[in-house]
């Protein structure tokens, strides 16, 4: 797991991007599941670099997301929000997009996983990929939907995030 990081050159850096209109436009006081992202991932070990609110709007969730991954200061992106049937979430046609590879099996197994504890889960269409070298993860928008995915998803990524880096490859796995 990300707690069992062997150095502080293997520490790795995110961004957490809350996808919502809501938060956007200041009609929300507080980013609960933004705040859940970072206190999670930050306890799993990962050192929190870049935090930010943007519209659902696939241009501005675009903008962030390339310019996040392209500057190369990260090695993760999670985005919390934009993930469900409603007429604006966007959030994985603008990741989809900007890819250079997807990773369908994230959105598989949080999907496969969380089905067990709501069967809304059927209904999110969280997506992952890698662009520039960084790992892109949807999440989706509730608190308690985050920690759900987080925690099927965590005890993968530390290798995931090795193998991008080329700091591990199938045959030493």
């Amino acid at each position: 797991m990300l707690e069992d990081l062997p150095s502080s050159e293997r520490s790795f850096r995110f961004g957490t991007l809350t996808i919502s209109d809501s938060g956007a436009s200041g009609k929300r006081e507080h980013d609960i599941s933004g705040d859940t992202v970072s206190q999670l991932a930050t306890s799993a070990g990962l050192t929190e670099v870049a935090r930010k609110i943007v519209s659902d709007d696939i241009q501005s969730i675009q903008r962030i997301l390339r310019i996040w991954s392209d500057e190369g200061e990260m090695d993760i992106i999670f985005t919390t929000g934009g993930t469900g049937l409603g007429p604006r979430d966007v959030t994985p046609e603008a990741t989809r997009e900007i890819l250079d590879i997807e990773v369908p099996g994230i959105g598989e197994a949080m999907r496969m996983e969380t089905i067990n504890i709501t069967p809304f889960a059927m209904l999110s269409r969280s997506t992952a990929g890698v662009r520039s070298g960084c790992l892109i993860i949807n999440l989706p928008g509730s608190p308690k939907g985050v920690k759900e995915c987080l925690e099927v998803i965590t005890p993968s990524l530390n290798h995931g995030l090795e193998m991008i880096r080329g700091w591990r490859t199938h045959s030493n796995a």
